[in-house]
């Protein structure tokens, strides 16, 4: 097939101090790049926008141990996407074949292969699913804290791409009560009335007393497991609830990287741990790949059953990405959002 010359991709023009606006992102146009010998060069057609994405300031960014997750100014941005191999000089990957990769935010992206995972389009019913963060959802709740029959579960950060599914897979796994939290009235009736929670607790202004005192009333006696995407006053809040031999998985640290300080600690007692023989586990998905054939199969099948839904909002060109990311972390959107290039 013919390239064009040239392509767009968005670049981080600026870090944030503060509020991130779209101003600090640029759409540029540049060359389409070649590939040279065992890589592989993918016109994007789809990409996931996350509120992990947001560009983070750290005083020492060695430190956050993390270093895919940053970016520097005058960089393109980076996350997950689908698309369709183009070229892949002395590789196995045939032209055409749809592929996951983590450089997104571009129309086309030239990667080792390695970096590339084919994608078979019969697992799922929707190709936008491959762009889930069902895994995460899928790990916190089987691996990370092992849901059982007659739980009451916490997920925090409910209404976003992780929580959306992780209060799913918690009621599949045989979870009596799951509550979630969430930043708005309007987001939290959604979650009751279209994803199964049987409760939701409300942060910030507007709420009806802290998470604590919210938290206490929907679950009175005590919470079983804390599915963690947020960290801070809601990680204590369910320290508070937790029943002895709870335990916690903890996927994500937003209340920090959403602030100024992306390392910002949580004050919790280890004595309470102890005593009460809760258990904390921090769990990411890059130690866990001998998961995914077991999370894509039960994925695809409750998806084709109508078990599970994957709510997401799906915008139209790169252009759109960077207030995508923006209206994100501002919480004004429900479940993932994808942009289509």
């Amino acid at each position: 097939m013919s390239l064009p010359a040239t392509h767009r991709e968005v670049r981080l023009a600026a870090l944030p101090d503060g509020e991130l606006t779209p101003g600090h992102f640029e759409v540029v146009t540049a060359p389409v790049p070649a590939p040279g010998p065992g890589q592989v060069l993918v016109r994007n057609r789809l990409m996931s926008v996350a509120a992990v994405m947001r560009p983070l300031t750290l005083a020492d960014p060695d430190a956050f141990g993390l270093p895919q997750l940053l970016h520097k100014a005058g960089e393109v941005m980076r996350g997950a996407a689908l698309g369709e191999v183009v070229r892949a000089p002395g590789t196995d990957l045939a032209p055409g074949t749809l592929v996951r990769h983590r450089a997104g935010w571009r129309e086309y992206a030239v990667l080792n292969a390695p970096e590339v995972s084919p994608v078979d389009p019969e697992v799922l019913p929707d190709p936008a699913a491959h762009l889930s963060q069902g895994f995460t959802a899928w790990l916190g709740v089987v691996r990370g804290a092992g849901v059982r029959r007659g739980d009451t579960v916490f997920v925090t950060g409910a209404a976003g791409g992780v929580g959306s599914l992780a209060g799913q897979f918690a009621r599949l796994h045989g979870a009596a009560r799951v509550i979630g939290s969430t930043g708005s009235r309007h987001k939290a009736d959604r979650l009751t009335r279209e994803l199964g929670y049987d409760a939701v607790v409300l942060r910030g202004a507007g709420s009806a007393g802290s998470i604590e005192e919210q938290l206490r009333a929907a679950a009175p006696d005590g919470i079983d497991v804390l599915f963690d995407t947020v960290g801070g006053e809601q990680l204590r809040a369910a320290l508070a609830l937790a029943r002895r031999n709870a335990r916690f998985a903890l996927v994500g640290a937003l209340a920090a990287q959403l602030s100024d300080d992306a390392l910002a600690p949580t004050a919790i007692s280890t004595l309470d741990l102890i005593t009460r023989s809760i258990t904390l586990r921090g769990i990411s998905a890059v130690d866990h790949q001998d998961a995914m054939p077991g999370y894509l199969s039960e994925f695809g099948r409750t998806l084709r059953e109508g078990a599970l839904t994957y709510p997401y909002t799906r915008l139209t060109g790169i252009d759109q990405a960077p207030g995508a990311l923006c209206e994100l972390v501002a919480g004004r959107h429900l479940g993932a959002v994808l942009v289509e290039l």
